[in-house]
């Protein structure tokens, strides 16, 4: 709240009026009334305290990796709202990786160490290779997990690699941040959520103020206030980070991009992007503000959005941009 407040200040000093606007906003976000979420889908396969939620359908499977950052439910926001409920409806075999919530006995496994003891394991104990599909940062584990196992597709959606693509200016507000954060952190042995959201707040001060001045507008019963509801219950909720993932992180990829300079080693093998030997589609897009398409993994198979790194996932034009597209490059991989 302190970090916010002292944007909302920065971004409205020449005007009082936004100002109101968005605190009216906050408070009405605040005390707007919340729809149950669905209940969570049945789990197939544990490794450790992570595990894979069947979302049902035919066809082969297809493991989405979602970022360690934010849950990851923001793939099924809501049931009318839902990339994976949809996909299931339609030919494919969805399973959701969920993370669950690491504790300080865990300081030490970094963001390698979810690929080789969480994700691997859990791919692993399926009766056939599935296709990979990775989100933000899951697809940069994506990423190293089809480096490591004969999958039959891979899928990367606004998934960073060659950090450096994220600016200077950027890159080094992230590495402030980490610095002040970093000694609590280890000392917790966990890096809580309210770290990395400022960090996100950061990169785009304007939009965070500016989408609360846009709420205090709707009308509290309206579809578009029940979505903006789920979605910023999702974006400020989350299990922190283990100490280990939150500094290879900040400090191995985001300040020496270590990925992108093919310096990322999991289970003692360096992850290089152009070794993969099953197809790829890398989802970009040019509106992004969180993971800048210069970021990407600079793949030939590529489809160029030109939506935000949540709305490509939830907004009104998903289905259109994404959920579509994404839909038959899956179907083409089950034919083949």
């Amino acid at each position: 709240m302190p970090l916010f407040l002292e944007m909302l200040r920065s971004e409205t000093a020449a005007s009082p009026d936004r100002m109101a606007s968005a605190l009216a906003g906050l408070r009405a976000y605040q005390d707007a009334p919340r729809t149950p979420r669905p209940a969570p889908m049945p789990v197939i396969a544990t490794a450790g305290r992570a595990s894979l939620r069947d979302y049902g359908g035919t066809g082969r499977p297809v493991v989405f990796v979602p970022s360690l950052i934010n849950p990851p439910f923001v793939l099924d926001l809501a049931e009318e709202n839902s990339l994976l409920r949809w996909l299931a409806t339609r030919g494919v075999r969805p399973l959701l990786v969920d993370w669950g919530a690491p504790d300080a006995r865990e300081a030490d496994r970094d963001i390698s160490g979810h690929v080789e003891h969480l994700l691997l394991p859990l791919i692993d104990q399926l009766p056939e290779p599935p296709a990979v599909a990775g989100y933000c940062l899951g697809g940069t584990m994506a990423m190293a997990a089809a480096a490591l196992r004969p999958l039959p597709g891979l899928a990367l959606i606004a998934a960073p690699w060659h950090f450096s693509g994220f600016g200077g200016n950027a890159r080094a507000d992230m590495t402030a941040l980490w610095a002040g954060a970093r000694e609590a952190a280890r000392t917790l042995g966990l890096v809580p959520i309210e770290v990395l959201q400022s960090g996100f707040w950061r990169l785009d001060p304007a939009r965070t103020v500016g989408k609360y001045e846009a709420f205090a507008a709707m009308a509290p019963e309206s579809a578009a206030a029940r979505a903006f509801i789920a979605l910023e219950d999702w974006a400020n909720a989350g299990a922190p980070l283990t100490f280990a993932a939150g500094r290879q992180l900040f400090e191995d990829f985001v300040d020496r991009d270590a990925p992108g300079a093919g310096g990322w080693t999991v289970a003692g093998r360096a992850i290089d992007p152009a070794a993969i030997s099953c197809p790829v589609l890398d989802v970009i897009s040019t509106s992004d503000r969180i993971v800048p398409a210069a970021s990407a993994s600079r793949l030939p198979d590529r489809l160029v959005l030109g939506a935000g790194h949540v709305g490509m996932i939830v907004g009104g034009r998903a289905k259109e941009q994404l959920w579509h597209p994404l839909l038959v490059w899956l179907s083409q991989l089950q034919q083949e």
